[in-house]
């Protein structure tokens, strides 16, 4: 059922998610100070094209506080947008729910990518 899950949501709103998450990457990779950012964010972009079955757990320290506070207000505040209004128009549907739950997962780990480890 993952792959089924998968290869819908590729299809009807993953690519342009992970495409979004590699453009954030990009960005970051451009300075060598923001190389792990990037780096973070190529991490992610994978887990947005194909996020079933996957889980998603947050723990870290300080440092991962601080990345995160600068994270949020250079590049997390739009992608956690982005999610959250793809997750409720997918949510309009009975058959988009499951998938604007995984939009929803999406957004939190937009707003806290530092810490957080796919498994």
């Amino acid at each position: 059922m993952g792959l089924l899950g998968n290869i819908l949501w590729f299809i009807f709103g993953g690519a342009l998610s992970g495409l979004s998450w590699c453009l954030a990457g990009l960005l970051w990779c451009i300075t060598v100070i923001g190389l792990p950012v990037g780096l973070q964010c190529f991490k992610f972009a994978a887990l947005s094209f194909f996020p079933f079955g996957k889980e998603v757990r947050y723990g870290g320290g300080a440092g991962s506080l601080l990345l995160n506070i600068i994270w949020l207000i250079v590049s997390g505040l739009p992608l956690a947008i982005e999610h959250a209004v793809l997750g409720c128009g997918l949510c309009i549907t009975i058959i988009g729910i499951p998938f604007g739950m995984q939009q929803f997962k999406l957004a939190k780990l937009a707003l806290m990518p530092f810490g957080a480890a796919v498994y």
